[in-house]
């Protein structure tokens, strides 16, 4: 079943979104800080000179967003399209420290993402002649690609970072024999995206999952693709004393400062999750001065997807 582009045509404000008022506050405050280090990353490995030039002016913008606490809009025009090989150079870069600081085959991870382009989506500014990626979004199964470094080099910084006693078991299952079964969800996009798109995001990546346990040529490709397992690594803020505050309710700080909104929704609804440290940079601002950059991975049940599409479209409509 061919796919259309779903496009959004709107005034659109950059702004975080979170669950709590506290996490929107600070969230609010490190957004300029994230878009401007982000756009400098960006311009130091992305191609184009006038790809460039557009993140320099989005970094202008994010600076007089800060100045003018969030008063001004940005007009965008944004369009949801099939992976393919223009953009590498823009995947890579979103997916630049997806596992921490590690040194691992990204250019074959991102290889594997824009190959399976019947699932899988990326975000562009539309009529874009630059191939300037602001989003991916995909799902790759862990058993199809196991033989390929990425993978395996993946599947080894899971493993080594999984330090509760009672998750590794779990992790090695859905790495090893349940791992045709289970899906890598991958989501990665500029801080600033509007999170109007987060739903059609995801709407669009599970329905072509759908699809593909139909659509593919062979039953083999069609089995890739019934997932009964997600697994997704990503970060967020944990405040230093996080342990203390979940069984404190007078302290007005947050435990967790989600990063991606969605994230909060998959961690209530993860079977098991776990943190770890990150040797990444972190930001310093005074809001966040109690919170420390934190990775996680987490295991959703494929069954409870629906729940987090409809949790996902209820935050936004109401934000």
């Amino acid at each position: 079943m061919p796919r259309k582009p779903a496009r959004h045509h709107r005034l659109l404000p950059v702004r975080p979104l979170t669950f709590s008022p506290f996490a929107r506050c600070v969230a609010r405050v490190a957004t300029p800080y994230l878009v401007k280090h982000h756009m400098h990353d960006a311009m130091q490995q992305s191609a184009g000179d006038e790809f460039k030039e557009k993140l320099k002016n989005v970094d202008r913008q994010s600076e007089s967003s800060e100045d003018e606490e969030f008063d001004g809009v940005v007009q965008a025009d944004f369009a949801f399209f099939d992976p393919k090989p223009d953009d590498f150079h823009g995947v890579k870069t979103l997916l630049q420290s997806y596992l921490d600081n590690k040194q691992w085959d990204l250019s074959g991870f991102v290889d594997l993402i824009l190959g399976q382009a019947t699932v899988g989506t990326v975000v562009k500014l539309e009529d874009d002649e630059d191939n300037g990626v602001f989003s991916i979004i995909t799902a790759l199964n862990l058993g199809r690609y196991k033989d390929h470094k990425c993978i395996t080099e993946l599947k080894e910084f899971l493993l080594n970072i999984c330090h509760e006693k009672d998750k590794i078991g779990n992790l090695r299952s859905l790495l090893g024999d349940e791992a045709q079964k289970v899906g890598l969800l991958v989501s990665q996009c500029v801080v600033n995206l509007p999170p109007e798109l987060l739903p059609p995001l995801y709407d669009a990546l599970f329905d072509e999952i759908s699809w593909a346990t139909e659509d593919e040529p062979t039953e083999e490709l069609r089995n890739c693709f019934r997932f009964k397992f997600y697994v997704v690594v990503s970060k967020f803020y944990k405040h230093k004393n996080a342990n203390q505050k979940r069984s404190s309710s007078t302290d007005k700080d947050e435990a967790f400062v989600y990063i991606k909104p969605e994230d909060e929704i998959l961690h209530k609804l993860s079977m098991w999750s776990f943190l770890f440290p990150l040797q990444t940079q972190q930001v310093a601002t005074h809001e966040l001065k109690n919170y420390q950059l934190t990775g996680i991975v987490m295991a959703v049940r494929a069954e409870d997807i629906s729940s987090f599409r409809q949790q996902l479209h209820a935050l936004i409509n109401e934000s």
